[in-house]
């Protein structure tokens, strides 16, 4: 096969792909490879462009033992270092690498670790709390009726932080495998936020916190699940009541249509006077377990999942999540959605 019929053999691979000759120089490789590592690399000794010695190495079997291979090479980046399996064939010509990106599959791995390992860190403080206290009880407060009773209340709340946690693990999985399927039904989101308003008072009552609702005065419908959009708003009012507002402070609940890049929408915003968030949180604040004050966050019952699962809620509804904070100032959480005028 000539030189011209090898680069169109090349040109016609989706993956990045490069021909070392038998005098050991990259001769040829098609867009996606020299897109990768740039046209210096041509007409020269492959070791000048590839430092990895496992890749050396491959490469050296492949062309003198005639023996494939497949090795693992991390490339750096501005950003977040890139991962490929690169297969070493050996081939008439020479040697073929092809150099798949793993760099996706690599970061889902790694959140899936992550995932376990904070669901198990979750888990573990309220178990070993409990059994401790079990143990306890079983000893030294076996006839200590006062402490027996302390320590009952205190297992009562931990059992409880391990149902909310397996409560919102369940939800975040049933919102997930729903994500692609757009809702069907039509709901009046202003009767939503009022029903919210007033189911979330005596929450904000025990916080000496106000909550204002503005817009909502008349129906207005939208395609949406309602038990979805249910818990997206007494999500985020109860982080506002909870995490977000000093005694004696307001929350704003607001409703209004607006015109976005795309046509109508319809602005859910929830503000608050609090302390603010600093910029450095913002973009992980939808992280699963993610905190901004883990220690403030559990005292008060949260699991570090409500605004993952209000994310992906706002993602099935085709809608925006957007946060916006200023140290000092307090808080806003938007949600965008989709808005057809009745």
């Amino acid at each position: 096969m000539d030189h011209a019929a090898t680069q169109a053999l090349l040109n016609g691979l989706p993956l990045p792909v490069l021909l070392i000759a038998p005098d050991e120089r990259i001769s040829q490789a098609n867009a996606p490879a020299i897109a990768l590592f740039g046209t210096a690399m041509l007409d020269r000794h492959h070791a000048l462009s590839f430092r990895n010695p496992e890749l050396l190495q491959a490469i050296s079997a492949a062309a003198q033992q005639a023996k494939p291979g497949r090795v693992r090479l991390t490339l750096p980046a501005a950003a977040q270092d890139s991962i490929y399996e690169v297969s070493v064939s050996p081939v008439p010509q020479g040697v073929l690498c092809a150099f798949e990106d793993r760099s996706a599959w690599e970061q889902m791995d790694q959140m899936r670790r992550d995932f376990v390992a904070n669901v198990s860190h979750e888990l573990r403080t309220p178990l070993t709390a409990l059994l401790g206290f079990i143990e306890t009880l079983r000893g030294p407060a076996r006839n200590d009726a006062p402490a027996r009773e302390r320590f009952l209340v205190i297992m009562a709340s931990e059992a409880e932080r391990m149902n909310r946690l397996v409560r919102d693990l369940l939800h975040l999985s049933r919102v997930e495998s729903e994500e692609r399927v757009l809702p069907s039904e039509d709901i009046d989101i202003a009767g939503l936020l009022r029903s919210v308003t007033v189911s979330l008072r005596p929450v904000a009552e025990a916080a000496r916190v106000t909550i204002k609702l503005q817009g909502a005065d008349q129906p207005l419908l939208i395609r949406a699940d309602h038990d979805q959009m249910t818990q997206v708003l007494t999500n985020l009012v109860e982080n506002a009541v909870k995490y977000g507002s000093p005694a004696g402070a307001e929350v704003q609940l607001a409703l209004a249509p607006e015109q976005g890049p795309r046509g109508q929408q319809l602005r859910i915003s929830v503000t608050d006077q609090g302390e603010g968030i600093d910029p450095f949180h913002i973009p992980r604040l939808t992280e699963r377990f993610y905190r901004v004050d883990g220690h403030r966050s559990r005292e008060k019952g949260g699991t570090g999942l409500g605004l993952a699962i209000v994310k992906h809620i706002v993602n099935r509804h085709r809608g925006r999540l957007i946060i916006e904070s200023k140290k000092g100032k307090g808080s806003r959480f938007s949600v965008l959605l989709p808005y057809e005028p009745r």
